[in-house]
């Protein structure tokens, strides 16, 4: 049989244009077993979160059963089309020792970072995600990418510090222009020019660079540790230029989208559905193109305002304001977010589990890590607060469990994602948020 090249791709015209189609992952581009190029080189591992706002109704969200084939109540029962891919956890725990219990804030921190903060405005240590793109982003044009379904450029649960939030993307048009705008090298094309601007901005910052090392030999120790976090980004943007100037690997599975129609503003909740399923298909794309192997997607914020037609309390207020149903044990109006919610949630885990990738899908080659900010939000409680996982981590991780954290740590899930991405540590969290217990039944 005649040998396919992994750089194949297939062209024509459109209306007069010229139109190429990346060729999906194929088995021929593959090894034997359909784990790695047929080169050598390894299908990436990725590391993806997921969140939405307050919570949910434990009554009708927590399954009876434990382990695998668990059962699906109400609040969840959306999630039965992905429930061979993802795992639930429930009754693990967030402490805040000596900290205040911060609404909406302490919970979400907490998960992503293993600190409880002391104020709304403090953000400790670092999360999750910026920890892994460390480990995974050297290696793409963007360490990480970050999108939100709320139109809002304020709605993150990603930081490196307290004084950098790692702002989301928050309009597709705008995520468009940036993945696929004029910077974009496509991995597919069949010659490659590297530009001409980066390449004298590259040079700017080298010179710039030489000179910072100067600089830091003659200031105090204090002036060196600011210095070096200001250069760490001037380092990355090196890092990023020099990889703008050499040709991408392909990647037979990236294919440049269409431009997307943007959106109007508004909360509305099939608006912030729309929204949210415009971004999931647009960074499934990036990852595909191996634009970035470390991703963070917000549905809903802590201090959801999404609105449902007809009624006249937005989530976050309805949480707090409609009385539980003394018949059905639960607050209705608050529970349809919820469902919503889960209903976004099964798309965005189907998306990736959907898109063929080697001998599985992309899914099969990523370890979603997903999330909430409370877990009975009338009350503000931070005990029990549900997570989940999607994707096996390269046949790392079982699937389609239901465990019961029996009240440890929640930072638990944390630890066992990171130590998933290759991160050498031991323990992960501070005082009693700290843990270097595993996951256990998640493991192969």
């Amino acid at each position: 049989m005649k040998t396919l090249s992994r750089r194949r791709f297939l062209k024509g015209t459109l209306h007069g244009g010229a139109v190429t189609l990346g060729l999906p992952l194929l088995d021929v581009f593959l090894n034997d077993n359909g784990t790695a190029f047929a080169d050598g080189t390894p299908i990436p591992t990725r590391f993806g979160t997921w969140s939405w706002g307050l919570g949910m109704s434990e009554s009708i969200f927590v399954p009876k059963q434990t382990g695998a084939g668990f059962d699906l109540p109400e609040e969840i029962a959306a999630l039965a089309s992905v429930q061979e891919h993802i795992n639930l956890y429930t009754n693990f725990h967030v402490f805040k020792d000596d900290a205040p219990n911060l609404c909406h804030h302490s919970g979400w921190v907490v998960l992503r970072s293993g600190i409880a903060p002391m104020t709304r405005e403090n953000r400790p240590g670092e999360t999750i995600d910026v920890a892994v793109a460390r480990q995974l982003g050297n290696a793409t044009r963007f360490r990480s990418l970050s999108a939100t379904a709320t139109g809002d450029v304020r709605d993150s649960f990603s930081y490196e510090g307290g004084n950098s939030v790692n702002a989301p993307e928050w309009s597709p048009l705008r995520f468009y222009q940036r993945l696929f705008g004029e910077d974009f090298q496509d991995p597919n094309a069949e010659t490659f020019t590297p530009d001409p601007r980066v390449m004298v901005r590259k040079s700017a910052l080298t010179a710039v660079q030489e000179q910072a090392s100067k600089l830091e030999k003659e200031v105090g120790a204090a002036d060196r540790q600011r210095l070096d976090q200001y250069f760490t980004g001037l380092r990355d943007l090196e890092r990023r230029f020099d990889l703008q100037l050499t040709k991408p690997d392909p990647r037979e599975a990236c294919v440049v989208l269409d431009a997307p129609m943007d959106l109007p503003t508004g909360l509305d909740a099939d608006l912030v559905a729309k929204r949210h399923r415009m971004m999931t298909d647009l960074m499934l794309m990036a990852v595909a193109c191996d634009q970035t192997r470390v991703f963070n997607m917000f549905y809903a914020s802590a201090f959801s305002a999404t609105t449902k037609p007809g009624y006249d309390k937005p989530h976050h207020t309805a949480t707090h304001e409609e009385a539980v149903d003394s018949e059905l044990g639960y607050q209705p109006n608050t529970s349809w977010y919820t469902r919503r919610a889960m209903e976004e949630w099964a798309y965005y885990v189907n998306a990736l589990a959907n898109f063929k990738e080697g001998d599985g899908s992309l899914l099969d080659n990523a370890f979603i890590y997903a999330t909430t900010d409370q877990s009975f939000a009338k009350i503000h409680a931070i005990d029990g607060i549900p997570m989940f996982s999607a994707g096996t981590a390269g046949g790392r991780v079982k699937t389609g469990l239901h465990i019961d954290g029996e009240g440890s740590p929640g930072c638990r899930l944390g630890f066992t994602a990171q130590r998933l991405m290759g991160l050498d540590i031991e323990s992960w969290g501070d005082k009693s948020n700290n843990t270097s217990s595993e996951i256990g039944e998640i493991l192969v």
